[in-house]
C-alpha cells in the first residue's frame, strides 16, 4: 500500500510510546500513512516545530495548546489537542541532601500519600526549595503547584526552574535544583545515577491527569481531515496494543533503542509495569496504572480537562477564569475524536465534559457502545473541579 509520510515530533520519554509503537508495529501503514518521527531537544523547540509547520503533529504537553489559546508563551498559531496520548506518568523526586534529611525524620517514602510527603518535606526545608520541571506550561508545573498549595509546603518558599528532562539528574547532582517533577524514565535515571530518590508519582496528586496530547495545528486539522483521521486511528491502535497483556517487555525494548530514548529497557519497564526502584538502597514500590495509554477512555480529550488547565493558568496570569475556560474548551477536540474514531472501536463517552476529581471509585458512564467504565478520578485533597458552563 502506498503511504503518505507524516512528520511528527516527540520528546524522548516513555509517554511518547503510542507514536513510536504506531510506527514500529505498522499501525501507521495500515492506515495509509508513515510516521516520520523527529526527536526534539526541548519542549520549546518541539512546540515551535509544530507551530511553524516543520512537522504536522506532535507529542505535546497538555497545557501548551491551552496556554497558546490564552495568548501565553509568545506563540499565536492555534493548536488543537485531538486526543490524549497518556494519563499520568510523572514522578516527583528529591536530591540526596533532602533524602537524608527526610530519612533522619523517619519518613518512610511510602510513594503514595501526597499529604504526608508534603508535610515531611516542609519539615526538613531549611530554605527555599528549587524544583526542576521540563517546561513552564506543563502538567508537571500544575501538579507541583497544586500539591504545594494543598499541603504544609504552602508555607515554604518554592522556586520552579526549567530543566530539559534528560538533564534533570545532572542538574540534581550539580546542586542546581533540590528536587524535580519529570516524566519517566528521567526520574529513574536519577535513582540509578545515585543522585536522587523518588518521593511521589504524579497520579498521587491527581489520578487522571492528562499528561501528553496528540497536537496538530488547527488549520491543518481543517484542511487535512483524511490524514488527521489516519494519524489518530494509528495512534489509538498503538495505545490499545500498549495496554494489552504481554506488551510491556516488547515495548520497553522498542523504546530503549538508540534512535528513540537510548536508555536501558529495564528503566522503561519500570514505568510501563509500575514497579519502581525509588532509591539507591533498592527500595521497591508498586504503582498501578502509573501511566495509562488506553483503558477507561484514557485518550478521550475531555473538555473539562482543558478547562481545569485553563483555570489554573488564568488564576496565575491574571486572566478572567470563566473566559479562559470558555476559550480552552475548543482546544481539546472531542468533536474530532468522535468523528475519526467512531468506527475504530473506541469507547465514545456520551458527554464531552465531566466533574474532575469526583469519583473515588470506578464509574460506569453512558457511551456509544454502552460499556464504558471510567477509572477512579480524584485529587489528593478530595477537591472537585466543576467546569464553568
Amino acid at each position: 500500500m502506498r503511504t503518505v509520510s507524516l512528520p511528527v515530533a516527540y520528546m524522548p520519554l516513555v509517554d511518547a510510546a503510542p507514536l513510536i509503537v504506531a510506527h514500529e508495529m505498522g499501525f501507521d501503514h495500515a492506515e495509509g500513512v508513515s510516521l516520520d518521527l523527529h526527536p526534539a531537544p526541548s519542549w520549546s523547540s518541539l512546540r515551535d516545530m509544530l507551530a511553524f509547520g516543520h512537522v504536522d503533529a506532535a507529542h505535546l504537553l497538555s497545557p501548551i495548546p491551552v496556554a497558546t489559546r490564552l495568548g501565553l508563551g509568545g506563540i499565536a498559531t492555534p493548536l488543537s489537542a485531538v486526543s490524549v496520548l497518556s494519563l499520568n506518568g510523572n514522578v516527583i523526586g528529591v536530591g540526596r541532601r533532602l533524602e537524608k534529611l527526610l530519612r533522619a525524620q523517619g519518613y518512610p517514602f511510602d510513594f503514595h500519600d501526597a499529604t504526608a510527603a508534603g508535610a515531611a518535606l516542609a519539615r526538613v526545608a531549611d530554605g527555599p526549595l528549587v524544583f526542576g520541571v521540563p517546561f513552564p506550561f506543563s502538567m508537571h508545573v500544575e501538579l507541583l503547584r497544586y500539591w504545594v498549595e494543598g499541603t504544609e509546603l504552602a508555607s515554604t518558599q518554592v522556586e520552579i526552574r526549567t530543566v530539559p528532562p534528560a538533564l534533570m539528574a545532572r542538574a540534581l547532582a550539580a546542586g542546581e535544583i533540590d528536587a524535580f517533577c519529570v516524566g519517566e524514565p528521567w526520574g529513574s535515571v536519577s535513582v540509578d545515577d545515585q543522585v536522587g530518590a523518588l518521593l511521589l508519582p504524579g497520579r498521587a496528586i491527581w489520578s487522571c491527569a492528562p499528561e501528553k496530547v496528540l497536537a496538530v495545528r488547527s488549520e491543518w486539522a481543517d484542511t487535512e481531515p483524511h490524514l488527521l483521521g489516519s494519524l489518530m486511528r494509528a495512534v489509538w491502535r498503538a495505545g490499545r496494543w500498549l495496554s494489552s497483556a504481554g506488551s510491556t517487555t516488547t515495548a520497553a525494548e522498542m523504546l530503549a533503542r538508540k534512535s528513540y530514548l537510548n536508555v536501558s529497557p529495564e528503566l522503561i519497564d519500570r514505568a510501563l509495569s509500575g514497579a519502581f526502584a525509588i532509591s539507591s538502597r533498592g527500595e521497591q514500590r508498586r504503582v498501578d496504572r502509573f501511566v495509562e495509554f488506553h483503558e477507561g477512555a484514557a485518550t478521550f480529550p475531555w473538555r473539562s480537562q482543558a478547562k481545569w488547565i485553563a483555570r489554573r493558568l488564568a488564576e496565575r496570569n491574571g486572566l478572567d477564569a470563566v473566559d479562559a475556560e470558555r476559550r480552552a474548551a475548543g482546544v481539546f477536540r472531542s468533536d474530532l475524536y468522535r468523528r475519526e474514531l467512531q468506527g475504530a472501536g473506541a469507547e465514545l463517552p456520551g458527554a464531552s465534559a465531566k466533574l474532575e476529581g469526583a469519583n473515588p471509585h470506578e464509574d460506569a458512564v453512558a457511551s456509544a457502545q454502552g460499556g464504558l467504565i471510567l477509572p477512579p478520578n480524584v485529587f489528593f485533597d478530595r477537591r472537585i473541579f466543576e467546569p464553568s458552563e
